[in-house]
């Protein structure tokens, strides 16, 4: 069974901008997880609690019922091992393994009150997450051979973005900057703040030892950006033929990162044009979850 648009098997994750903050820490993924649970648990879980037996035992499969890209692993192994430690999860597929047909991708043995209490959260994190790295691999797969770069950004779901751009990575995607402290992206408004290109990149250059990327809507801020010494610019919401002008003017001068109206039908097309990289906000805010199902054998 072909999977259109998602093809080959695992890539491997690529080297984040931010990699302290995405490898989410013990402590830090316990918390999300437990805030999880909490939503879904409240005070207790009333139909498990009256079907099923305190000590039976039993075992699970995770299923992933779709073609796509296997991620959230360690997350649903998470899930089940906070309700109870002596639960055994056992994955049958690589972190970002490629599947063409309904697989089951781990084994979870041990208390079935706490299989069945931890399953809708584990598969929300398991479809989401696959659902992400997915839909990345398509765009990933869009521009093979191009040398361009797909980036995520920040438009991720409050409080699961370092999960989100896991998923990225998992997908073959590249993590932009994490947050507003690891890297510098001048924006419209700041340079409305700033009363100029030069003064943003001046005032940053006193400020921070951080590469200074500038957003352009137009050839002649391209042209502004490149005079102050921009290390990198976006383009935003140009056309192909605005973006091959922009890639002539910086001559390699500057790191061209393409961005705004992104689709998987364009991607190519933009990154023909001769752009370094180009972001896609939908990879994050608008990535449908994997079909993903929990099965108590």
């Amino acid at each position: 069974m072909a999977i259109e648009g998602v093809k080959g098997t695992a890539v491997p994750a690529a080297t984040p901008m931010s990699s302290n903050r995405l490898l989410l820490g013990e402590g830090a993924l316990e918390r999300v997880v437990q805030a999880a649970l909490a939503e879904d648990m409240g005070a207790g879980d009333v139909t498990t609690a009256a079907t099923v037996d305190q000590d039976a035992v039993g075992t699970a499969r995770l299923l992933v019922c779709e073609p796509g890209v296997v991620c959230g692993l360690h997350v649903a192994e998470a899930v089940f091992r906070a309700l109870d430690p002596e639960i055994r999860f056992e994955p049958l597929v690589e972190e970002g393994a490629v599947v063409d047909r309904p697989t089951a991708v781990a084994l979870v043995v041990g208390p079935e009150r706490a299989i069945l209490t931890g399953e809708r959260t584990a598969l929300n994190f398991l479809g989401r997450l696959s659902g992400i790295a997915t839909f990345t691999r398509r765009y990933v797969d869009a521009v093979a051979g191009t040398g361009v770069a797909i980036l995520d950004t920040r438009k991720t779901t409050p409080g699961l973005r370092a999960l989100e751009k896991h998923a990225v990575a998992c997908g073959g995607g590249r993590n932009h900057r994490f947050g507003l402290d690891d890297g510098v992206l001048v924006k419209d408004n700041h340079l409305r703040a700033a009363g100029s290109v030069r003064e943003a990149v001046e005032r940053l250059r006193a400020a921070t030892d951080l590469p200074v990327e500038v957003e352009c809507d137009t050839l002649e801020q391209v042209t502004q950006a490149l005079a102050a010494g921009a290390d990198a610019i976006l383009l935003d919401n140009m056309t192909p033929d605005e973006l091959r002008a922009a890639v002539a003017l910086a001559g390699g001068r500057a790191r061209l990162e393409a961005s705004g109206g992104v689709t998987l039908e364009n991607v190519c097309a933009i990154a023909e044009t001769g752009v370094d990289e180009i972001s896609v906000g939908a990879l994050t805010h608008s990535a449908r979850s994997l079909d993903v199902s929990l099965e108590l054998r």
